[in-house]
């Protein structure tokens, strides 16, 4: 048995058990798929007799070589603790077959909402935004630990949603670690991660510290303020991505022209302006120029408050409106039956 085979037994959960609890992999299951495989809901039974509702990773076995990746999504999320990552329930390396499983989350995932601002507003967007961040800076600076860690593959498709709307970040098998004395430093490491997220500092010199995480959660707060995924646009015959053309229109001045519509009619322009700020910031060229996680939080909640500030300044006028609608409703009404 293994070093880690012995320190993380007790997260061993039987193959048996995860194929009951998805429906044997069943199609109608799957809610996502990526470079590690396809991800599958389901129900798992306890051997406390608890149901809970799981998401099963699934590692494409054309993939197994991939096995340190497997093992460091676990022992990261097994000692990582904090509200706004994801809690592994165990995982499965039997028969062939290597699967983490983790506490689902009842909205799925970030990227599914990009879209939709009715669903998803935009005081909503902040807080996920703000929970992200607040995430990064734990996994980055917690004085508890002995180590730092990296994400390097932060992305909408990596934070799922409580049912409370609360993000919970996750995908750590990419992650890499540092001393706590080292923290502030590089890290020569093989470039990796997903295209249209990765710091192009990163790709260009195969170092990574924690402003290349920072650079993709700028890549997610522009998906959060567009309503657009960071893969490739098509714009005018022309592939691009979302980064790129954030930067450019912020730096021209006509942000609002890739603005969800919708969303842009819901925006308090100093919460605007404050979170495009933040934004644009995290996808500077030079990492020394980016701001630090703790920095990025604070312009986040500021730019929360002045949206809450602004809703609360219109919503004594809402009931108003509505008596007002009411009562015209109902003389249109009755002197139409006249």
């Amino acid at each position: 048995m293994s070093s880690f085979e012995k320190k993380f037994d007790h997260l061993k959960i039987p193959l048996r058990d995860i194929q009951t609890a998805t429906n044997h992999f069943a199609d109608e299951n799957i809610v996502g798929q990526d470079g590690f495989g396809y991800e599958y809901k389901g129900q798992l039974l306890l051997s406390s007799g608890q149901l809970i509702d799981i998401l099963a990773r699934r590692l494409d076995l054309r993939f197994r070589r991939r096995t340190k990746e497997f093992q460091t999504e676990i022992m990261m999320l097994a000692s990582l603790k904090h509200p706004n990552l994801v809690s592994v329930v165990g995982f499965c390396d039997e028969k062939g077959e290597m699967i983490i499983i983790y506490n689902y989350e009842a909205k799925g995932s970030l990227d599914q909402y990009l879209s939709d601002p009715v669903t998803l507003t935009w005081t909503q967007r902040l807080h996920i935004c703000l929970g992200i961040a607040r995430a990064l800076s734990y996994i980055h600076y917690d004085k508890q630990r002995s180590f730092s860690v990296i994400h390097r593959d932060v992305k909408s498709s990596r934070i799922l949603l409580s049912d409370k709307w609360e993000a919970k970040l996750y995908g750590f098998a990419l992650s890499t670690t540092q001393p706590v004395a080292k923290r502030h430093g590089l890290v020569l490491h093989r470039p990796c991660g997903t295209p249209g997220y990765t710091d192009p500092a990163y790709l260009q010199s195969a170092t990574v510290n924690h402003k290349s995480d920072v650079y993709s959660l700028g890549v997610v707060l522009f998906e959060v303020l567009t309503g657009r995924k960071a893969w490739i646009i098509e714009k005018e015959g022309k592939s691009v991505f979302l980064a790129r053309l954030a930067r450019s229109h912020y730096e021209n001045g006509n942000l609002d022209d890739i603005i969800h519509p919708d969303l842009h009619k819901q925006m308090d322009q100093g919460s605007l302006k404050k979170f495009s700020e933040a934004a644009y910031c995290c996808l500077k060229d030079q990492r020394s120029q980016r701001p630090n996680i703790d920095q990025l939080i604070f312009a986040l909640d500021q730019a929360l408050k002045l949206q809450m500030a602004h809703e609360a300044s219109v919503r004594p006028f809402f009931p108003f409106l509505l008596f007002c609608y009411n009562h015209i409703h109902i003389y249109i009404c009755n002197h139409s039956l006249s």
